[in-house]
């Protein structure tokens, strides 16, 4: 690195009578060396191939820490930059399902949708007796005239709903659809997809699914009931079920298939009623009432807290591509970053003041560090601030 300017390029008034200069002949630098944790966790988590994914969000075309971890030092051809850029990219979203013509670059959606549940596999080194797996929807605002775009009154905005799948702090599915559908349409379809990938690893696993009132429909209870899986979904209150519970049961005879479980809260808030509802496959002889609403379903409200730190923090929100299939694609980067900043804080951060960070806090402190970047003939160095705030946890995180 150069230490001597010229008097004529970049100078500046002087300080305490040393000249001040300045010019872009820094060389390689970057200002996302950490992102390095995200290779570490990658090779602990065997999954060379979500790193090449989460780039997309993380990576500038030139930036020589992203070349790093693509393992690409070398452009293949001079006018070219190690990592892919945005043509290539667009291609990549735009594609179909298998090479044609037009575009050889392809992704393989399904498998790319069940790569968040092999990581939750992979993560437990014994089969728990128990997985909850909370479902749920909340809006994505758009803004332009994306495909499948509708106004949602609820939201107060054009937006997706996506579907969302977690378990605890793990994401475990994302998908986008459009506004004007039921909040739980295609929960079936994503449910027996999730209960088929983690049942084959571990058959005797008790599956159950949690959600509030906008899931408690007759195709998902019916679903479960038939296939073994318990389930716990809050119930919208009305007027008979406010009244009196035998008056409600009358009034979903037609509507539900069979008998089933309603458990009843009577609470007053603020100077009025406010009775809440839950309806639930769990027998009472292992979860009595107060215990299965207040330790087990109310728990379900986290879930909101996961998408939005996943909406805010990796960018998931705002779907800018024009067709489902591209953003289907983007919320998959999205969802992965999620997933890999969430391994860098299970495994490098357990025992830190970042251990229940956010993964906006994980990246603003971890992974936005300046560095200057040397690469030689048989070794690359990554020399990085001499005293960042959070340089211990960093070097926790590393090993």
């Amino acid at each position: 690195m150069r230490t001597e300017h010229p008097a004529a390029s970049g100078a500046f008034q002087a300080v305490s009578g040393r000249a001040v200069a300045a010019d872009f002949d820094g060389g390689s630098v970057t200002s996302d060396a950490g992102a390095l944790l995200l290779g570490q966790a990658t090779r602990r988590l065997g999954l060379w191939t979500a790193l090449r994914l989460v780039s997309r969000i993380i990576a500038l075309r030139g930036d020589p820490v992203m070349a790093v971890l693509a393992g690409e030092l070398r452009a293949k051809r001079r006018t070219c930059a190690p990592v892919a850029g945005k043509s290539t990219l667009n291609r990549l979203e735009l594609g179909g399902s298998s090479p044609s013509g037009d575009s050889k670059i392809v992704h393989d959606g399904s498998a790319i949708a069940d790569v968040s549940g092999t990581l939750f596999l992979d993560a437990h080194e014994a089969a728990p007796d128990r997985v909850v797996l909370d479902f749920d929807a909340m809006g994505d605002p758009v803004h332009g005239a994306q495909e499948g775009r509708f106004f949602h009154s609820y939201y107060d905005c054009y937006c997706y709903l996506p579907l969302d799948v977690s378990c605890g702090r793990r994401l475990l599915a994302a998908r986008p659809r459009p506004a004007n559908i039921d909040g739980a349409a295609g929960a079936v379809e994503e449910a027996a997809r999730l209960v088929a990938l983690l049942r084959a690893r571990w058959p005797d696993t008790r599956m159950v699914l949690r959600a509030d009132s906008g899931f408690a429909r007759e195709a998902l209870m019916a679903w479960c009931e038939a296939n073994g899986v318990d389930y716990l979904f809050g119930l919208a209150r009305n007027e008979r079920l406010a009244a009196q519970v035998a008056d409600f049961m009358r009034s979903t005879r037609d509507s539900w298939s069979r008998e089933r479980r309603v458990v009843g809260k009577a609470e007053w808030t603020r100077g009025k009623a406010n009775p809440r509802f839950v309806v639930t496959s769990l027998a009472a002889s292992a979860h009595d009432a107060r215990s299965l609403y207040e330790d087990l379903y109310c728990q379900c409200g986290e879930m909101e807290n996961r998408i939005e730190e996943c909406q805010l923090d990796p960018f998931a929100a705002g779907a800018s591509a024009h067709g489902m299939r591209a953003n289907q694609l983007r919320l998959w980067f999205a969802s992965m970053a999620y997933v890999l900043l969430c391994a860098v804080r299970r495994l490098g951060l357990a025992h830190t003041c970042l251990a229940a960070a956010t993964c906006g806090s994980l990246r603003l402190e971890l992974l936005e560090i300046a560095a200057w970047v040397r690469i030689g003939v048989r070794r690359i160095e990554i020399a990085m601030d001499t005293n960042p705030p959070f340089r211990d946890e960093f070097r926790t995180a590393r090993r």
